[in-house]
């Protein structure tokens, strides 16, 4: 598959389930379930699913209603009907409702597949015709709730001339944010400079961002143009803007104020045409309140503000984030890489991520360079992920606790760990899905017969 898509199966059979699921998961797709058409509706939006496997026959909602719910919520995603009564009435009436295919069951593994592919390449043209796709970087990647917020406000802002302060800790992606508001805004056929405040002495910084004329100071053997300058019709990002000096601060707000600068040692006006924005990873505030950042450049600065949260916080964003560095990384080293195993990918979504995306995109990539293919397995990371346990993988069990009790808190707490995900839960366990699936059954039952005996 050229790339890893969220799908949601909507089918009240768990033995039809659990079969996609299975399939989906071995073809590198993100999958989630719902076991009636309400829950389904709801799962629209939580888990904003990009291809929907939708069965026509459930309960509190049928398929019919799910697609009459998308299209009144002007929701456009590709939708596969699934049936096992074959009724060519209900065919037309989903197909008129928006569904792209009808399934008949059994559904038949190369069929849905190839159906898959051909919807997977459609999704990638248009997104490949989107501005999002004009960043040499790649674009944001993230169905996290909060991801997705960032790019409503990035939508928001790209198109007018405002100034945006960008805070996040190190390596959530915050340059990445500014290139993609200075893609999107008229300005994006223009230049793109990034100036990193924390990477120069004090002493150079000024000439780096406003130039200087030849002979203004020792070394100085030639004229040369600032960040400011070379961003005329662009944007200048400012990267750890705090770590400038007080009097440069003034000097800083003076020209954003004017909208024009003189170069260290000249004389001349220069007008800028720039549009300006910052960047931090620490408290704003609390460099206010210590003098190390100018209140009144914070205001100059702070008309729009965008925060770019931890990966720790959007950890659903880990299996898109991973997939996407894989296929970069392989395609880059002519590696035969497709995807991440069930106990290494698992590993990932244990972690949490100090370093945050950039820390993910040097462990795939170092992952990749010594993987054999073609996943990468836990035994591929970093030292520190092969002395952690994964998250829930222990418990205790005490003395007298009877082994039908055993096995039903085994089975929910390995469900629990892998993310509800049973297709890998199942795996870990060492029995087929259909096994689980029936002890899952059987401990409902015996359940429900203890709640009779005690009546």
């Amino acid at each position: 598959m050229a790339e890893c898509k969220r799908i949601l199966i909507a089918e009240d059979d768990p033995s039809v389930r659990g079969l996609l699921r299975e399939l989906l998961v071995r073809w590198n797709f993100e999958v989630a379930e719902a076991v009636d058409g309400l829950q389904a509706c709801s799962m629209l939006e939580s888990f904003r699913p990009d291809i929907l496997l939708l069965d026509i026959k459930m309960p509190k909602l049928d398929g019919l209603a799910v697609l009459s719910e998308m299209r009144s919520r002007q929701l456009s995603i590709p939708t596969f009907i699934i049936s096992g009564e074959g009724g060519i009435s209900d065919a037309v009436r989903a197909v008129k409702l928006g569904a792209e295919e009808y399934l008949e069951k059994p559904v038949e593994p190369n069929q849905l597949r190839l159906l898959l592919r051909r919807t997977q390449e459609r999704l990638a043209r248009v997104s490949a015709s989107t501005p999002w796709q004009k960043l040499g970087e790649g674009p944001i990647i993230g169905q996290s709730a909060a991801i997705q917020q960032v790019m409503e406000m990035i939508g928001q802002v790209a198109p007018t001339e405002a100034p945006v302060i960008i805070v996040g800790e190190s390596g959530t992606g915050k340059e990445l944010v500014a290139r993609t508001i200075h893609s999107l805004s008229p300005r994006g056929d223009g230049p793109y400079v990034g100036l990193n405040c924390a990477a120069l002495p004090a002493n150079l910084i000024e000439s780096e961002l406003f130039g200087h004329e030849k002979g203004s100071f020792t070394g100085a053997e030639d004229a040369r143009k600032g960040c400011f300058e070379q961003a005329q019709g662009g944007s200048l990002l400012l990267d750890e803007f705090t770590e400038m000096r007080p009097e440069l601060q003034a000097k800083l707000l003076r020209v954003l104020e004017d909208r024009k600068l003189r170069r260290v040692g000249g004389n001349r006006e220069i007008p800028l045409d720039v549009r300006t924005m910052a960047a931090s990873n620490g408290d704003l505030g609390r460099a206010i309140a210590e003098g190390r950042l100018r209140q009144d450049l914070y205001y100059r600065l702070s008309v729009f503000t965008i925060s770019v949260p931890p990966l720790r916080e959007r950890p659903e964003d880990i299996v898109p984030l991973t997939q996407a560095f894989i296929q970069r990384f392989a395609a880059e080293s002519h590696r035969a890489i497709t995807g991440a195993d069930e106990e290494c990918m698992v590993a990932l979504q244990s972690y949490s991520w100090p370093g945050n995306v950039r820390q993910l995109r040097n462990v795939i990539q170092r992952a990749v360079a010594l993987s054999p293919g073609p996943y990468l397995r836990r035994a591929d990371l970093p030292p520190e992920f092969q002395s952690r346990p994964l998250a829930g993988t222990t418990f205790q069990v005490r003395v007298g606790t009877t082994l039908e009790e055993v096995e039903q808190d085994l089975i929910n707490r390995t469900i629990a760990a892998f993310r509800g995900n049973k297709t890998r839960a199942a795996k870990a366990l060492g029995i087929s899905l259909r096994t689980l699936y029936n002890r899952l059954s059987h401990h409902r039952s015996v359940r429900g017969s203890e709640k009779d005996r005690t009546r």
